[in-house]
């Protein structure tokens, strides 16, 4: 699972100016003409630095989304929903290991990735700091912030970096199959007892804003839609996910007969683009600083994760390190 952009400061121009501009022209034709780049080829130093930031921000997202659903799975009304959610929040997990793995060809080492994490120097998305109440709320991840990942995802696997664009096009088949159970899941609630269909407007009610965040903040005041465009490391900008995804999804959520809690929401017939009640930006700021409901909590999973599993890590260190080639007896 993955939003939008994240960060707000500027980034420096400094460094395209440091580069070869020979290079540099050559690389963008390479893009232009719609070409793949590979870890051994020459990139620019904002390149690989844009491409570490992104790739590890979605990579921190897939384990930190894990982390809401993974509360249900043992809460989940009856059997099939415990298997349907204990395979979905493994193959998040799965996924961030592709994408850890797709960041490491770029020279940042996992190990550091998940240090930077855990003590709070990278960011992941805004969404998985909100609390998962009640079941519906796990429905809601499922399908309406998977889906949101999957139009981002989609876009992006047709970008410019090859072990990214690979490793998104083995996430989006799997993420589809996501999609069915959260919609199902949603389905059954919003069509089912009048307490069920509570359960699934409020849900719907505490998630639509954050959901709205998910994709990142305006194209205005983003930080690093620009770039990330020019080079197709973003195919679409954070606006732009937005409005594909009200388009897809708005409809849907009527057909079940909720509320979506904006008054305000209307399809423009002119312009052919959505009107809603902008979120709080300020809010969406705080969350990925570290200061939403459940950053710290989540964080702590984490800590706790990587310290459980250090013998494990060292286990496997020593093992390799004297490993010994015995022949075998005749």
């Amino acid at each position: 699972m993955y939003g939008g952009g994240y960060l707000f400061e500027k980034t420096s121009p400094d460094l395209l100016k440091e580069e070869d501009q020979e290079k540099l022209a050559a690389f963008e034709a390479r893009i232009d003409r719609g070409e793949k780049i590979e870890p051994h080829d020459w990139m620019p130093k904002l390149y690989r630095q844009q491409l570490i930031r992104m790739i590890e921000q979605h990579a921190h997202s897939e384990i930190i989304g894990a982390l809401p659903e993974g509360t249900w799975i043992t809460r989940a009304p009856g059997f099939k929903r415990k298997l349907g959610l204990m395979a979905k929040v493994q193959d998040e997990v799965g996924h961030a290991q592709l994408l850890y793995s797709a960041a490491e060809t770029l020279g940042k080492s996992r190990e550091q990735m998940i240090d930077d994490l855990i003590n709070g120097r990278s960011k992941y998305s805004n969404i998985f700091n909100y609390p998962a109440y009640t079941w519906a709320d796990s429905c809601f991840i499922s399908w309406l912030v998977d889906a949101g990942a999957i139009v981002n995802q989609v876009a992006n696997s047709k970008g410019s970096y090859g072990p990214y664009c690979r490793a998104l096009e083995r996430i989006c088949i799997e993420e589809s199959f996501h999609l069915k159970f959260g919609h199902h899941c949603v389905t059954y609630l919003a069509t089912g007892t009048p307490r069920q269909r509570q359960m699934m407007q409020e849900a719907l009610n505490r998630w639509w804003y954050p959901m709205l965040m998910f994709f990142g903040p305006p194209d205005k005041i983003s930080a690093h839609t620009e770039i990330l465009m020019r080079w197709k490391v973003k195919i679409l900008s954070n606006d732009e996910t937005r409005q594909q995804w009200l388009d897809m999804y708005v409809p849907k959520i009527w057909e079940l007969g909720l509320t979506i809690p904006d008054d305000k929401l209307r399809k423009n017939e002119e312009t052919g683009k959505w009107e809603f009640t902008q979120p709080d930006w300020e809010e969406f700021k705080q969350v990925i600083n570290g200061n939403g409901p459940c950053n710290k909590e989540r964080l702590a999973v984490r800590r706790m994760a990587e310290k459980r599993g250090e013998w494990v890590r060292r286990a496997i260190l020593v093992k390799a390190s004297n490993k010994k080639y015995v022949t075998p007896l005749a």
